[in-house]
């Protein structure tokens, strides 16, 4: 799969489970991966057309929303025990960690792929 078509599947996974979980919660913090998608989607064209600055920015992006979503909430819940709601919570939380990982593997060979032709 194309990297741009990652990316957009990523940046879309963020927002909308990121609105999912506001709607859900009230939690202001539902926006984070919301604004992170919205930055993401934003790149879109640029990776399309293989602009590496645009390139390595969303990935930069994608690297910090993967720690972000795994070292501050992702942690404490796995570490508390978990009700209906909270396993409702982590099954979202897993979801954007999953598309964002995919979209970090799809830049990683993209960029091989690139030293390659060079």
């Amino acid at each position: 799969m194309k990297t741009h078509a990652l990316n957009l599947i990523n940046s879309f996974s963020l927002m909308s489970i990121g609105l999912w979980g506001l709607y859900v919660s009230n939690a202001p913090t539902s926006l984070i991966p919301v604004a992170f998608g919205l930055f993401l989607f934003l790149c879109s064209d640029g990776i399309k057309n293989e602009n590496k600055k645009i390139a390595h920015i969303a990935v930069l992006l994608t690297v910090v929303i993967i720690a972000a979503l795994y070292f501050m909430p992702l942690s404490k819940e796995l570490a508390l025990e978990a009700s209906q709601q909270d396993s409702n919570k982590i099954y979202r939380l897993l979801a954007m960690i999953g598309t964002s990982v995919l979209a970090m593997i799809g830049f990683v060979k993209s960029f091989i792929d690139a030293r390659k032709n060079k």
